[in-house]
C-alpha cells in the first residue's frame, strides 16, 4: 500500500500547470488531485452495484486510475475530458478506459453512443465554482438528463472556491436539484 502515497511523475505535473496556465477557469488547480482526494471521491459507492459510470474532467487520471480499479467487469465506465493534452495523459495512465475529447455537455450523447441508458454515478474534477451561471446550469442540466433518480452525483470544491458567489450558486444548484447533498471531510493532502 506505499504506492498509494507516491506522488504523481513530475511531467504529469508540469502538463497539468501547463493546462492550468492555458485556461485557469476550465482547469481549477494548478497541480492534479491527490489519492487522498480520489479515495473521498470513490469510497462513498457500493460499487457492486454500479453499472455505468462517467467522470468529468479526470485531468491526469488520478481519479481515473482509481475508479478503473474499483468498477468492476459489467460495469461501463468512461471519462470525459476537455484537454487534448490531459486527455493524452490519462489514456497512457489508464489505457483499459475510453477518454472522450469532449465537453461534459455532451454526456447524453455519449452515452448514446455507448449505448448507455442511464448513469449510475457521476464522478466530477471540474471546477464548478471558475463556471459562469449559464455553464453550470448547462452542464448541471445535461448531467441530470442521464442520471435517474437515485443516481450518484460527487465533485469537490477548494475551500477558497465555496466563498466565491460562483460557488455559493452551484451549492445553491446541488441543494435544488437533488434530494440530499453531503460534505466529506477534508482531504488536507490536495494541493
Amino acid at each position: 500500500m506505499l504506492e498509494w502515497f507516491c506522488s504523481e511523475p513530475m511531467s504529469d505535473h508540469l502538463h497539468f500547470l501547463k493546462a492550468a496556465l492555458r485556461d485557469a477557469a476550465g482547469v481549477g488547480a494548478v497541480a492534479p488531485s491527490s489519492r487522498e482526494l480520489a479515495g473521498l471521491m470513490t469510497d462513498w459507492l457500493d460499487w457492486n452495484s454500479l453499472s455505468c459510470v462517467v467522470e468529468y474532467g479526470p485531468g491526469t487520471g488520478v481519479f481515473t486510475e482509481r475508479i478503473a480499479s474499483l468498477a468492476g467487469d459489467d460495469c461501463h465506465f468512461f471519462a470525459v475530458e476537455r484537454d487534448p493534452c490531459l486527455a493524452a495523459i490519462t489514456r497512457a495512465r489508464c489505457p483499459d478506459v475510453e477518454v472522450h475529447e469532449e465537453c461534459a455537455s455532451r454526456v447524453s450523447e455519449l452515452c448514446e453512443r455507448r449505448g448507455v441508458g442511464k448513469v449510475d454515478a457521476i464522478l466530477s474534477g471540474l471546477p464548478w465554482a471558475s463556471f459562469q451561471p449559464e455553464l453550470q446550469e448547462k452542464l448541471l442540466g445535461s448531467m441530470l438528463q442521464v442520471l435517474p433518480p437515485g443516481g450518484r452525483f460527487a465533485t469537490f470544491a477548494y475551500w477558497q472556491g465555496l466563498a466565491l458567489p460562483a460557488g455559493r450558486r452551484f451549492r445553491r444548484l446541488l441543494r435544488e436539484n437533488f434530494r440530499s447533498v453531503e460534505r466529506s471531510r477534508t482531504a488536507w493532502r490536495n494541493l
